[in-house]
């Protein structure tokens, strides 16, 4: 190293990478072996390097599939096309820098932290100091943790940083530059909350609609319960996000949501889970302690989902239809309705369905990608048949339970004109079958129902659907 040479030290949680690798490694040990909390604590006791080797042990984090900085690696590009040296020195664990700067191909030297010295702060900035001298190399951070760094540097820049960091930065540093990324506010967090799937939420409203109870107290109870799993459902969306880190990072489409792009730090990501599901609770135990007992367990049943039971074959579609029938059964229990067997039994096999034509849709997807396998999934793109016909029957039975229901005493005693009710059983029919053919040719989105709500075709079904159930009470 030559006395005039400046050496350009970059971080790399938040600043070459637009994630956190504690989180990272943290996330990918839990999708895997729920302890991983327990785990961590008990590491966690002997220091913050020794949390972030044991996780490293234990992770499969790919570097090829992180979000990285684009801003920042163009910075490190122009260096060296200038003959310049550069080093990756972070805080995160050794073994994970490394497998970052093979990947990228853009440092002359890496250090993390080794299991026993977190390389965090005034220890950061005590190593460069003895490792490069005090002044002699500039430093490319992100966070409040890197003053002590900048403060020894030649040059601070910064990426991302806030006013208020920034000012704090310009009073420490000997010379000061500052970039800025992209940013989207809180765009990301309300994406990440996936407003659109409370339409699933929904269901609460059938109890009510059913027995045609549209009393005040009867619709304000049913309000509540659909805040209250609108909460929780964007509570497990956002931890079935964490969990699906890297196969949502393979995915066409899934790997543009917020976590996997890093628009939303999963530092912020991990914060939303426990607190959008504080919240839902809140409002559940407004209602009563069965509603606050309904919604406790689909947020136990959803988290089994998103951990282990979504990649067991067949296991997972009987999951998906008990927890859309689990909202039905919240409004139930909301308002006090008593739920009759033929709506669960409605419930079941027509939720069966659109779960099963869910995985259709993945499996389909598959065939045109040219995967033999779904990725964190219990299917193989030979199963497309049988998961077609499981749609299909599933969906068919649903219309029946509802020909059956038609033809009962309590539809009588509900409906003026139960007559008109019968043309509700071909449109779904209709319906049920266009789908499983519009997901056989490649054209269905991931979810049904979102594809649904967007589709003029199912639009008029379900206007139709409703007309019907007017004229059965009006005429």
């Amino acid at each position: 190293m030559r006395p005039d040479e400046r050496v350009l030290v970059v971080g790399l949680d938040g600043t070459v990478i637009r994630s956190d690798m504690l989180f990272e490694s943290f996330w990918a040990c839990f999708s895997k072996t729920w302890t991983t909390p327990l785990l961590a604590l008990s590491s966690l006791a002997s220091g913050r390097a020794a949390l972030k080797r044991r996780l490293c042990m234990m992770a499969s984090v790919d570097a090829a599939l992180l979000p990285y900085n684009s801003e920042v690696i163009a910075y490190l590009e122009r260096w060296r096309v200038t003959g310049g040296r550069t080093a990756l020195v972070t805080a995160s664990d050794q073994m994970l820098a490394n497998a970052v700067a093979a990947h990228l191909g853009l440092f002359d030297e890496t250090h993390g932290s080794d299991g026993l010295r977190n390389l965090k702060g005034e220890a950061k900035a005590q190593f460069l100091s003895a490792r490069f001298g005090e002044g002699r190399f500039d430093y490319i951070g992100n966070a409040a943790a890197d003053l002590p760094v900048w403060a020894k540097a030649s040059k601070a820049i910064t990426i991302n940083t806030a006013p208020g960091l920034r000012a704090k930065v310009d009073s420490v540093a000997r010379k000061a530059e500052h970039l800025t990324g992209s940013t989207q506010g809180i765009a990301p967090y309300l994406k990440a909350l996936r407003p659109h799937q409370w339409l699933k939420n929904i269901l609460v409203f059938v109890p009510m609609i059913a027995a045609h109870a549209f009393s005040p107290v009867v619709l304000w109870q049913s309000v509540l319960a659909f805040v209250a799993f609108s909460l929780m459902a964007s509570s497990a969306y956002v931890l079935n996000d964490l969990l699906d880190l890297a196969a949502d990072r393979v995915h066409p489409r899934k790997r543009l949501r917020p976590l996997p792009s890093g628009d939303l730090p999963i530092a912020h990501g991990t914060l939303m889970v426990p607190v959008l599901l504080v919240l839902g609770l809140v409002c559940a135990a407004v209602l009563g302690w069965l509603p606050l007992l309904v919604a406790g367990g689909y947020f136990v049943a959803t988290s089994a989902y998103s951990l282990a039971l979504k990649r067991r074959m067949v296991v997972d579609i009987c999951m998906l239809a008990v927890l859309y029938t689990t909202r039905v059964i919240a409004g139930g229990a909301a308002t006090g309705i008593p739920l009759s067997v033929w709506l669960l039994a409605f419930s079941i096999f027509f939720f069966f369905s659109l779960a099963a034509l869910k995985r259709y849709a993945e499996l389909v997807d598959g065939v045109n990608s040219g995967k033999i396998k779904a990725h964190g999934r219990g299917y193989h793109v030979d199963d497309l048949p049988l998961i077609g016909t499981m749609t299909l029957a599933s969906g068919y039975v649903s219309v029946l339970v509802m020909a059956l229901y038609l033809n009962s005493p309590v539809v009588a005693e509900l409906y003026g004109n139960p007559t008109a009710l019968w043309g509700v059983c071909p449109v779904l029919l209709y319906w049920i079958s266009r789908m499983v053919i519009i997901t056989h040719r490649g054209a269905m989105h991931d979810d049904p129902i979102v594809y649904a709500v967007k589709d003029r075709i199912s639009q008029l079904c379900l206007v139709l659907i409703v007309g019907l159930g007017i004229a059965g009470v009006v005429f």
